[in-house]
């Protein structure tokens, strides 16, 4: 992955969803920096996975989502990076990391004889996120900690303008959970990578996020992981945090 010089941003604009008469969303405005992980939090029923819908244009949706680069040039096609909350995986299944990255990357079959090249440019990669050794591993067999590795990986190939995150950690055990953030870390500060991170961990938000979203149909607040846990609109939904 290249790094960016550190100017660009994705803005979400005005972003509205409803079914029916129900309003699941009214005029979300978020600005992601690169380098920030934005952490989005909020109750169920608030919006936050179908959010996330329409960022990657799984629904439809008023509003618009651009990508300002380097140069304030303006454009409206963004590489969006996913990983989503799980994955379904077959635990008998033969699948390797190197079938599943290769299959995603390239269109030569996974079921003919390996590509040496893209094996090698595979491994390069994985290597960023500590993973290179599992490139010969069966998907079902790796743990929670280790497939997350692998998903950022793919989901990092090419370079996204934003990297989305949904429920990331999961069914993670500590170590996992502190190898994870020093990933992110990692891309924030080396890849000056642009980050949503959905969460229900209100905990792990307060410690990692550079920027915390309270959705609640909309922006209810927004700021420093402090400005909003001690925010009034933070305890009428949540009440006081530890």
């Amino acid at each position: 992955m290249e790094k960016a010089c550190g100017l660009h941003c994705t803005k979400i604009n005005n972003i509205g969803v409803k079914i029916g008469n129900d309003v699941i969303l009214k005029d979300v405005s978020i600005h992601i920096h690169c380098g920030e992980l934005s952490v989005i939090i909020g109750r169920n029923g608030a919006g936050k996975t179908t959010l996330l819908k329409a960022i990657l244009g799984e629904i439809d949706h008023t509003g618009d989502i651009v990508f300002t680069d380097q140069k304030d040039n303006i454009t409206k096609k963004i590489k969006i990076g996913y990983v989503p909350q799980s994955i379904n995986i077959e635990r008998h299944m033969p699948t390797s990391v190197y079938d599943l990255f290769a299959s995603s990357i390239s269109n030569i079959p996974v079921f003919l004889k390996k590509d040496n090249k893209l094996y090698k440019e595979i491994k390069e990669h994985l290597k960023i996120f500590g993973a290179d050794d599992l490139i010969d591993k069966s998907i079902g067999d790796l743990s929670g900690g280790e497939l997350q590795r692998v998903l950022i990986a793919i989901a990092t190939k090419p370079t996204p303008n934003l990297l989305i995150l949904d429920e990331p950690v999961s069914g993670m055990d500590r170590n996992g959970i502190k190898d994870f953030y020093s990933i992110i870390n990692k891309l924030k500060t080396e890849y000056d990578m642009s980050i949503i991170l959905v969460s229900h961990d209100l905990d792990l938000a307060r410690k990692y996020a550079d920027k915390v979203i309270l959705l609640d149909k909309e922006v209810i607040k927004e700021g420093t992981p402090d400005d909003v846990f001690k925010s009034l609109e933070f305890k009428n939904r949540f009440g006081e945090l530890n």
